[in-house]
């Protein structure tokens, strides 16, 4: 049976950390609500609705929000457009996994422009055959449904899908929706995904192997 390999994006196919936290800090200076880099990490694999609660409370009404998320998204956009800083082995990786023949897509809390951005920019297209992002769901990580409709546009059973992640919350929905959680150390200790539920950590995308995602594969 054919197996798949879906990948988180941020932080897992490209790193961008530093892009995301200098997009939100601005955002939040601008109003007046300057945010801590901890409150910004909480916030990791998580849809923008979600982060802006966490960063500026409950009371943002709908537009508000809205806009300092579309504010925010043209600011990281600006920052990774000038080059798109694709996790070193990556290419590599994709490349082993398609000619062991595994099934790729990306399933993330982003929006469609920050993924279509990353993988026409990154020249990494072709290797994905489906493509989630946070507006195809209706809940965010760490609910699952974003890797089941991964798995549902590969057309394999969630057993067959390694979910590939980086952050706690994308571990819990790879587990939540009954796959192989894999952790990426790029963003968070690897004890923090050990306790968050991971099968398996790897220190960066260049440790991971075809071999190595096959084998934890029922």
């Amino acid at each position: 049976m054919d197996s798949g390999v879906i990948f988180d994006m941020d932080g897992v196919i490209v790193l961008t950390e530093e892009a995301h936290w200098l997009s939100w800090k601005a955002v939040a200076e601008g109003l007046g609500t300057p945010i801590s880099y901890e409150v910004f990490l909480s916030c990791f694999g998580r849809v923008n609705p979600d982060c802006i609660r966490i960063m500026f409370g409950e009371g943002v009404a709908h537009a508000e929000s809205l806009r300092i998320a579309e504010e925010k998204e043209r600011r990281f956009r600006a920052i990774i457009g000038e080059r798109v800083p694709l996790a070193p082995g990556l290419v590599e990786l994709l490349d082993e996994l398609a000619r062991e023949r595994f099934l790729l897509a990306v399933g993330s809390s982003a929006p469609r422009e920050n993924i279509d951005l990353v993988l026409d920019g990154g020249g990494i297209r072709r290797h994905f055959r489906g493509v989630v992002d946070g507006g195809q769901v209706a809940r965010g990580k760490p609910a699952p449904d974003v890797f089941l409709r991964g798995a549902e546009l590969l057309n394999l059973p969630p057993a067959r899908c390694v979910v590939v992640e980086d952050a706690r919350t994308g571990i819990q929905a790879a587990r939540g929706a009954g796959m192989i959680a894999v952790g990426v150390a790029t963003t968070c200790a690897p004890s923090d995904l050990e306790r968050a539920g991971a099968h398996a950590v790897f220190e960066s995308v260049a440790a991971i192997s075809a071999s190595a995602l096959r084998g934890m594969l029922p």
